[in-house]
């Protein structure tokens, strides 16, 4: 029997760290909630949680190194994911409430508020995953997926060799990007039951 991949769920004071250390295991991976460096560089998958506001989220990222620690991991080719607004602050800027933050700024372009009647976008929802997609392998188009967010990446400036997962809430935003060793998903797969399983299932896989 192979042994279990380890993964490291990034502690910087956001995000359901518990919930996504539960779902990672339940998938068979092992798995440490810790801000330490170290760990972080060393382990098989490393995932970015994210809830509340791009700004403190960012804050809180910079205060223990984390958006050096997920720039030296894909520059060494080592697998990230991000999740809900730990996918958001991989881009380029946030903006909210007419504040602009500096993001990681792995992927070009900004985040904004959805232009819709009924905000936040909260609920289950389909997608429209992208050909080549590892992510989203063996699921049915019509699966659904929990989203809870007032603000998205709306377009895509980055490399045309990324899969770009797409949903639609008024209007179009991505629901999920691969590129590489860096994987996003706008929705959260631990709390998207036996849908969100296969796709942590499918990342853990290709570790």
């Amino acid at each position: 029997m192979s042994p279990k991949k380890t993964i490291v769920v990034l502690d910087y004071g956001s995000g359901n760290l518990r919930s996504a250390q539960r779902a990672l295991e339940r998938v068979g991976a092992s798995v440490e909630v810790t801000a330490d460096a170290d760990a972080a560089a060393a382990a098989d998958g490393l995932v970015v949680p994210g809830v509340g506001a791009y700004e403190a989220c960012m804050t809180g990222l910079r205060k223990i190194g984390g958006d050096r620690i997920i720039a030296d991991r894909v520059a060494a080719s080592r697998p990230v994911l991000g999740v809900c607004v730990g996918m958001q602050i991989l881009f380029a800027r946030g903006v909210e409430f007419g504040v602009e933050t500096t993001g990681c700024g792995q992927w070009p372009g900004a985040v904004t508020r959805l232009d819709a009647p009924v905000i936040p976008h909260m609920g289950w929802n389909v997608v429209n995953a992208g050909a080549d997609t590892v992510l989203f392998k063996g699921l049915d188009e019509d699966t659904r997926f929990y989203f809870v967010h007032s603000y998205a990446a709306q377009r895509w400036e980055g490399s045309p060799a990324a899969v770009l997962t797409w949903a639609t809430h008024q209007v179009p935003f991505l629901a999920a990007v691969e590129e590489g060793p860096l994987s996003a998903t706008q929705f959260h797969p631990e709390k998207s039951g036996d849908a969100g399983a296969a796709v942590l299932s499918n990342w853990v896989e290709g570790l």
